[in-house]
């Protein structure tokens, strides 16, 4: 297998080309008032490859990972995630440059077999069959992006950024790598609302779910007890009622307890 070429990546969502002369037509005037009105302008700067092989690292990437770089640039981590880990990978990227450099890249690498390159704005990306999603964006991008990938992204979807959070989307892991900033977060089941608890000691319990943080009570009669310790990772739940804890699985509409003697029912 040939070597991901130390030359590569990233970041553009410029303008793809420039416009020319655009017919004044009715079609022709709405392309270019909604390029000339695009919110998004990210320039190319590349991720160094420490930082590229690091983002794959915390994301346990392997061959049975789909992983999509948002903004791919000249296409390193599609193409590290392949030609490294063997996972299949999508890089999108508005700059018809940058898709010609990443698809001469996988060639380069002889992981053309794993890795698709598409022209296309991050915006209208389908993701939702993502295992692993990447970024090197802007902080008003990622802010854009963040309700998409909260509501379309399986729960336990890993998503990697770098140098740019997500605001009070707190991340569940934070490295520093050559100076710069690593961040992984893990797409949480939701679980905001009342729950219906069955097994040997019966509860009401309501949650508040701030993305994987929780607080709430549970109520057994007319007794109120704060939880502590709320968290959300994926589908797993744990959360402690008067120093027990509880540990369960995120269902359709149901958690079920790890150690078997409870579950919940949603309602």
């Amino acid at each position: 297998m040939k070597p991901v070429q130390p030359l590569f990546r990233r970041l553009s969502h410029a303008f793809a080309a420039a416009l020319g002369t655009v017919a004044f037509s009715a079609a022709g005037l709405a392309l270019a008032s909604e390029a000339a009105n695009r919110p998004l302008d990210v320039p190319y700067v590349p991720t160094p490859q420490a930082v590229v092989d690091r983002m794959l690292e915390i994301a346990k990437v392997d061959a049975g990972d789909y992983v999509i770089d948002l903004g791919s640039g000249d296409g390193r981590i599609p193409v590290t995630a392949a030609s490294r880990y063997g996972a299949r990978a999508l890089g999108v990227d508005l700059n018809p440059e940058r898709i010609a450099e990443a698809n001469e890249n996988a060639v380069q690498a002889g992981v053309t077999d794993k890795v698709e390159f598409r022209k296309q704005d991050l915006f209208k990306t389908e993701f939702r069959d993502a295992t692993v999603v990447t970024m090197y964006l802007l902080p008003n991008v990622n802010l854009k992006l963040r309700p998409r990938l909260l509501d379309e992204l399986r729960p336990g979807t890993l998503v990697v950024s770098h140098a740019f959070d997500m605001q009070d989307w707190e991340p569940d892991q934070r490295e520093i790598v050559e100076g710069r900033s690593v961040m992984l977060w893990i797409i949480p089941a939701k679980v905001d609302g009342v729950w219906q608890v069955a097994g040997s000691d019966p509860f009401v319990l309501e949650l508040e779910q701030n993305f994987q943080r929780l607080e709430g009570a549970a109520i057994r009669g007319d007794q109120r007890i704060e939880i502590s310790d709320g968290r959300i990772r994926g589908d797993q739940i744990t959360f402690t009622i008067d120093g027990n804890t509880y540990r369960g699985r995120i269902g359709n509409e149901a958690i079920s307890g790890d150690d078997g003697t409870w579950h919940a029912l949603r309602g």
